[in-house]
């Protein structure tokens, strides 16, 4: 019997499907594929397979449970904004700037009481200028600052019959500053009065004429002028607390008022006056006695441009009123120059400068005719790098 078609297989020309589906009730062959069935599915819902599980399903991995989202920080509660040091900050500055002010302004104010005075001759008379920077600097006996118990103590007259005890030349420039003491005694030429001592000029014709005189006789020319009084030398020694000075004997001047032991000490400004002033201790008289001039003066700058007068204000405000009350000077002189000129005075001891006395041939006698000129032309080119001991000595004599 011949087999009978089945319904749907090749023989009838349709499709044969049973590779695909299997035989109704048989069992799928080796050949044959397994249908996948079909899950149920909501409509209404779709379903999205995570990406991580799918691709670990496509590594042959098991699914990694999704990662927990990090948990939140709880924020923290804002600082509140501290004041105080801001508020100090600005108290600080406050200050800086009440102090910058202060250190300005006093020595402004200082300076519009210092005294001015027609000192430097007319062009004409002058010689030409010179490098570097030359100081007149004269002691004397002007005591307007003095109480009357000191001008007792010192025996300062009135300024009638003006006299300097004093007559320093300061010169700063490219070598090392140069203090040279003038003995007031030497005899000069004073112009339009002759020969005569060269303190003479002062007594005469004042500063005008001790200019020209220090200028015709040595060459110098003679840039400010700074005349310091009695009351000058008293108050700033006692403006900056004393100065230290160190007498090489222990000296005794009933004239003078003074009595003073051996070695280095501290002195008020009446023993330093009188120590500057005596004549009469020593055998070499005057020209000792421009030797403590230099002292007292270079120990009074030393201590006036010291760290302390610019931090203490009371030190700094004195300093300032009694400079200003110690000096005259030159008109055309400025307040910078004296700075440089207080600064200077400090910078001529050791290394830093050199102090002498002009070089003469005896106590009351002339300027050395050989070393003298040596020396002014060092002065006059500016070359004091050059100047040796045997030009600046002490007492301006040979040695």
């Amino acid at each position: 019997m011949a087999d009978r078609p089945q319904s749907g297989g090749p023989q009838d020309g349709s499709p044969d499907y049973h590779w695909l589906y299997g035989s109704k009730g048989g069992q799928p062959s080796g050949d044959e594929t397994r249908a996948i069935p079909q899950q149920p599915r909501d409509d209404d819902q779709t379903q999205v397979m995570p990406t991580a599980a799918r691709e670990s399903r496509g590594r042959g991995e098991a699914p990694r449970p999704a990662a927990a989202p990090a948990p939140q920080q709880p924020k923290r509660p804002a600082k509140p904004s501290r004041g105080r040091p801001r508020f100090r900050v600005k108290w600080l500055w406050a200050l800086l700037l009440v102090w910058l002010v202060f250190l300005v302004a006093i020595p402004l104010w200082a300076w519009s009481r210092v005294e001015k005075v027609d000192a430097l001759p007319a062009e004409g008379t002058r010689i030409e200028d010179q490098p570097g920077t030359t100081y007149l600097v004269v002691g004397s006996d002007k005591a307007d600052d003095l109480t009357e118990e000191q001008q007792q103590v010192v025996r300062a007259g009135d300024r009638s019959g003006q006299r300097t005890d004093t007559i320093l030349l300061l010169h700063t420039g490219d070598g090392p500053n140069l203090l040279m003491s003038i003995p007031r005694d030497t005899p000069v030429d004073i112009p339009g009065q002759g020969t005569n001592k060269v303190n003479a000029a002062f007594s005469i014709g004042g500063p005008q004429l001790l200019v020209r005189t220090i200028e015709s006789s040595t060459g110098i020319q003679v840039d400010h002028y700074v005349d310091i009084g009695f009351g000058g030398v008293i108050n700033m020694v006692d403006a900056v607390g004393g100065v230290e000075i160190c007498p090489q004997t222990a000296m005794e001047d009933p004239d003078a008022r003074l009595d003073i032991g051996k070695g280095c000490q501290e002195a008020d400004g009446l023993t330093a006056l009188a120590y500057a002033r005596s004549r009469k201790t020593s055998p070499l008289g005057d020209l000792d006695r421009a030797r403590r001039q230099r002292e007292v003066v270079s120990a009074v700058g030393s201590e006036v441009m010291s760290p302390w007068t610019i931090l203490n204000p009371v030190r700094y405000y004195r300093v300032n009123m009694a400079g200003a009350g110690a000096v005259r000077v030159s008109d055309g002189t400025s307040p910078f120059s004296m700075a440089r000129f207080a600064f200077a005075m400090t910078r001529v001891d050791g290394e830093n400068g050199l102090t002498c006395t002009a070089p003469i041939t005896a106590p009351d006698g002339p300027f050395d005719q050989e070393r003298s000129p040596q020396l002014f032309q060092r002065i006059i080119e500016d070359d004091t790098d050059q100047v040796g001991g045997r030009l600046c000595t002490p007492t301006g004599l040979a040695q």
